[in-house]
């Protein structure tokens, strides 16, 4: 019977979904958005020999290039004209998110609505361009002073070649931030995280490629590859366990009489997730942690041993001084961006305004201890979850050579991006059935 209704269920959606001409549609320009995007990340940047910085950056894929590089889908190592990605756009949103805690007048731009949150976009389009700027022209900068086994990666250097490619690097950052924009209005799911999620399942082939040709020629056993294989899909599972999981906090409302009539007295719940924080936590904690190996790896050329490139050793990835720094990063930044993005007290505030409580504990301080009580323990989970997923790929690596990143921010945007988007398409296949009982009703209304 279960396997039955099922089977009944899945026939309704695949039904609904051949009708659903709108969500066709935008399934199909989200598609190709991302072709677009896609296409972008093989232009080259005019005056870069790709041989040499495809050299450079194998030499420092241990760095804070190798981690862009992989967000980018490998534009970064192409130097294409994706080579910033979105990543800059990234920056600026935390930026103004952390900013709106700390400054009156932006916080008060988060309260106005519809209206201060256009304005809180168009200021986070202003960092942006900022943003990128300063990282186009220093990569511009290193790219003059770089030089492989073929010679230098600028063919020719000079004060041309810095403003072409900061126009160009921040064109295509600027692209795509309104390509983004465009998935998510015109598409389906969030524009800008499908964006970083197409760049790196867009490494996965490769990655999978290398996995079994080193199984094909014995490095690497069949029986690890299967074990792999099966913890792989053991921690996919944790992922989407962790992140639809949520701490739900009942809250009532108490009944009020307009007129004649009762309003009022239902229970409802508030959800905490208990990954507040996201994926915030891991980037943070990774690019600081590589800012050591990047500068040692740009500033050591003549094979000079300096203190700089000691703690570079000591913070590479697979040491124990970089896992125990990389887990402890992550939990701080886990509580730090959970306090920034959650206020207890003005959760209270905002509660105790409308009528509502929490049963058993009293309205303003108590109920922001309470919120303050709950949110510590689930943030600890959370980071503890984090540490977990982001240690296991650095084991991998370091101990049984695995040749690729798995786990880590890369997966849990993977998952989460998966996720959001399949809830999406199922809300515009419920809209979509809701409207067509809508307008048999109001037919067989007319008939009779």
């Amino acid at each position: 019977m279960a396997s039955a209704a099922e089977q009944m269920a899945q026939s309704m959606n695949l039904g609904a979904f051949s009708k659903a001409t709108e969500l066709k549609a935008r399934i199909w320009f989200t598609l190709g958005a991302l072709l677009v995007y896609r296409l972008g990340t093989y232009i080259p940047v005019p005056g870069v020999d790709a041989t040499v910085m495809g050299e450079l950056l194998s030499q420092h894929s241990g760095g804070i290039l190798g981690m862009f590089d992989m967000f980018s889908g490998g534009a970064l190592g192409r130097m294409t004209v994706f080579a910033l990605a979105i990543m800059p756009y990234i920056s600026a949103s935390i930026v103004i998110q952390l900013m709106t805690s700390a400054v009156p007048a932006l916080e008060s731009l988060k309260k106005e609505g519809e209206s201060g949150r256009k304005k809180l976009n168009q200021y986070t389009r202003y960092v942006t361009v900022i943003i990128a700027i300063f990282q186009s022209y220093g990569i511009a900068v290193g790219l003059e002073s770089m030089r492989g086994s073929f010679g230098g990666a600028v063919i020719d250097p000079g004060l041309f070649f810095r403003i072409s490619c900061v126009v160009t690097l921040v064109g295509g950052t600027m692209f795509l931030m309104w390509l983004g924009e465009q998935i998510t209005s015109r598409g389906i799911g969030n524009g800008t995280s499908l964006i970083i999620f197409s760049g790196i399942v867009a490494n996965l082939p490769h990655a999978m490629a290398s996995l079994l040709e080193l199984g094909r020629t014995g490095a690497l056993s069949p029986v690890f590859i299967i074990s792999f294989i099966i913890i792989a899909g053991a921690v996919i599972a944790l992922v989407v366990f962790i992140e639809r999981a949520q701490r739900r906090i009942v809250v009532q409302y108490p009944k009020r009489q307009v007129g004649q009539r009762m309003f009022g007295g239902e229970s409802s719940h508030m959800p905490l997730k208990i990954n507040t924080a996201g994926v915030i936590p891991p980037i943070f904690a990774s690019s600081i942690l590589l800012i050591p190996a990047t500068i040692s790896g740009f500033a050591n050329r003549n094979g000079e041993v300096g203190w700089l490139q000691t703690i570079a050793n000591a913070l590479a990835h697979g040491q124990p001084l970089y896992m125990a720094a990389y887990a402890f990063m992550i939990v701080f930044f886990s509580y730090f961006y959970t306090a920034v993005v959650f206020n207890p007290e003005e959760t209270a505030d905002n509660l105790k305004k409308y009528g509502g409580f929490i049963p058993g504990i009293r309205p303003g301080a108590n109920t922001a201890a309470y919120f303050d009580y709950v949110l510590t323990r689930l943030t600890t989970i959370g980071g503890l979850y984090m540490c977990v997923v982001c240690l296991m790929p650095e084991i991998l690596i370091s101990r049984y050579g695995v040749p690729f990143y798995f786990g880590g921010t890369s997966l849990m945007i993977i998952v989460s991006v998966t996720m959001d988007t399949v809830t999406q398409i199922q809300s515009h296949l419920l809209a979509h059935q809701y409207e067509g009982m809508i307008k048999k009703s109001r037919t067989k209304g007319r008939g009779r």
